[in-house]
């Protein structure tokens, strides 16, 4: 598969588990979001079309997003994301997005060293994570992707 394919069908499956979990109400208007890594801001501006009476928490090292997609000044948090995340431990999210591979295995090695634990720890019982990368963590049961969504360029979970 070309990387145009790879991306494509990353972005396509991606977008399928957003709409699902609007579809299935699976995030209640109060529960706070969080876009783990803003990039462009076309995650962002999705989660926002879909959910927009919930408040969403970027994090990014720096913003690089389109001015068009890029959160208030209040909704962005710069910086290490493996640090600024750790200040959401027990803030009972609602819904976690995670978009931070690099499709190099040893810089993802890496960060999942800490993305599958600091997600849990964000998110309430039963809350749900959406990821680029597998989160392997035993307070996050994995949910069957939806049918237009490729597997193995997404993940989806539940907190136990």
């Amino acid at each position: 598969m070309s990387r145009l394919d790879g991306f494509i069908s990353r972005m396509k499956s991606q977008r399928a588990v957003l709409n699902h979990i609007k579809d299935q109400g699976m995030i209640g208007p109060d529960g706070v979001i969080l876009e783990i890594g803003l990039g462009n801001g076309r995650t962002y501006d999705h989660i926002r079309e879909l959910f927009p009476a919930n408040r969403i928490i970027a994090f990014d090292r720096a913003i690089g997003s389109h001015p068009d997609s890029t959160p208030s000044e209040e909704n962005i948090i710069l910086g290490d994301i493996r640090e600024t995340i750790q200040q959401f431990a027990g803030k009972n999210v609602a819904f976690a997005h995670a978009d931070i591979g690099t499709a190099y295995p040893e810089k993802d090695a890496k960060t999942l060293t800490w993305l599958p634990q600091s997600m849990a720890a964000a998110l309430m019982s039963g809350g749900i994570a959406a990821s680029g990368l597998p989160l392997d963590h035993l307070d996050l049961e994995p949910l069957p992707l939806p049918a237009d969504a490729d597997p193995g360029r997404t993940y989806f979970y539940r907190k136990r």
